[in-house]
């Protein structure tokens, strides 16, 4: 069992940047890709960025190309998001996620663990 905490969420003027952290703790293994997602009130969870165990293989959704880069520390088990240039459209609750597979899965399905969530508002 893993646990999954986020943290640096808030409230920022559009065109600011935000750093979302995630700590891991519990048994984390070769393998463990991790994600963020967000879910905007009245809307589905949506993948926004992933990384592999090692770091090699970053994907992100369109809409976030470019601004938003991901990135983990596994001697420390955290994951980070860099978010520039913030939207409005980019507010929601962010949420963590993790899985062992050896791909970037983008569907939240298919990952098991899952932090408490983390509000960015982006105001414009």
């Amino acid at each position: 069992q893993v646990q999954l905490v986020e943290s640096g969420g808030g409230l920022v003027q559009a065109g600011g940047s935000l750093r979302l952290s995630c700590a891991a703790s519990g048994r984390t293994d070769r393998w463990y890709t991790m994600g963020w997602f967000r879910q905007a009130p009245g809307k589905e969870r949506e993948f926004v960025a992933g990384i592999s165990w090692r770091g090699g293989t970053m994907v992100y959704t369109d809409s976030v190309k470019g601004r938003f880069t991901i990135s983990r520390d596994n001697a420390k088990n955290t994951v980070d998001l860099q978010m520039n240039s913030l939207k409005p459209e980019d507010t929601a609750v962010y949420y963590c996620a993790g899985v062992y597979k050896l791909v970037v899965p983008r569907s939240p399905q298919l990952y098991d663990d899952w932090g408490q969530g983390t509000q960015v508002t982006v105001s414009s």
